[in-house]
């Protein structure tokens, strides 16, 4: 089943620092040659077969951006997993979750995305091996979660493949109102597992698994072959990266 699609293209509030180092008024809205960013992740998905699209946004400029390349518009909640709550509740399951400053996200890695999902998951999301990401992107600055097998990076790219799901996103909520009271997240995976983490033995997939089983879903972790699918625009810098990238200019720090 083709899943719908919501582009998380909230605005935080205040002076966006990307958007500032361009010129713009909103980070989704930087041109990358002559394509704003938030066009080329709605390109590459429709070009991926997914059709129901829509962008939870509250920027009028970015709303009007969203509607000339023909997704529907979502306002956008307090937060990213506010805003996935609300997508969920309209456009149902199964929902391919993904960012406005996912600039170069390309539909292969979307169609393989889905195709690599286990049977049974009512979440999956997409990471990166560390290796791969540094092969890909020499010079990108990612953010990486250590574990046993391996360090890894985010790539954007989520589905919420059954109704349960709502589930996860609950629990996503929960995270962000701890993030500033790191010992909190790090005690939903109980005694055990935060042993077997800080001892250095525990892997990713264990990790998210014990996660979905705590929210009561199944939960996977898919491997993407291509470490350029980690790198969204963040910060100035990831956008002087994606720039030069795009110009075929050398990327090295």
């Amino acid at each position: 089943m083709i899943p719908a699609a919501v582009v998380l293209a909230g605005s935080r509030g205040g002076t966006d620092p990307v958007a500032s180092h361009a010129g713009v008024s909103d980070k989704a809205l930087i041109e990358l040659a002559g394509t704003t960013m938030l066009a080329r992740v709605l390109r590459a998905l429709g070009e991926a077969g997914i059709a129901n699209v829509a962008v939870a946004a509250n920027a009028t400029g970015v709303i009007a951006e969203a509607e000339q390349h023909g997704a529907n518009r979502l306002p956008a909640a307090a937060g990213p997993s506010a805003s996935t709550a609300e997508a969920l509740a309209t456009l149902g399951a199964p929902l391919l979750v993904t960012t406005g400053d996912h600039a170069l996200l390309q539909p292969e890695w979307i169609r393989q995305f889905l195709a690599d999902v286990p049977r049974g998951a009512d979440v999956a999301v997409l990471l990166a091996r560390r290796e791969a990401v540094e092969q890909a992107a020499p010079g990108s600055r990612r953010t990486y979660l250590r574990f046993a097998d391996g360090d890894w990076s985010g790539c954007n790219l989520f589905l919420l493949a059954t109704p349960k799901a709502e589930a996860a996103v609950r629990l996503w909520q929960a995270v962000e109102r701890d993030r500033k009271r790191p010992w909190r997240i790090v005690g939903r995976l109980g005694p055990g597992l935060l042993l077997r983490y800080l001892m250095g033995r525990l892997s990713l997939s264990e990790a998210i698994a014990a996660l979905g089983r705590r929210a009561g879903i199944t939960a996977a972790v898919v491997e993407c072959r291509d470490g350029l699918a980690a790198v969204d625009v963040d910060k100035p810098s990831d956008l002087d990266f994606v720039r030069a990238y795009l110009a075929g200019q050398p990327t090295a720090a």
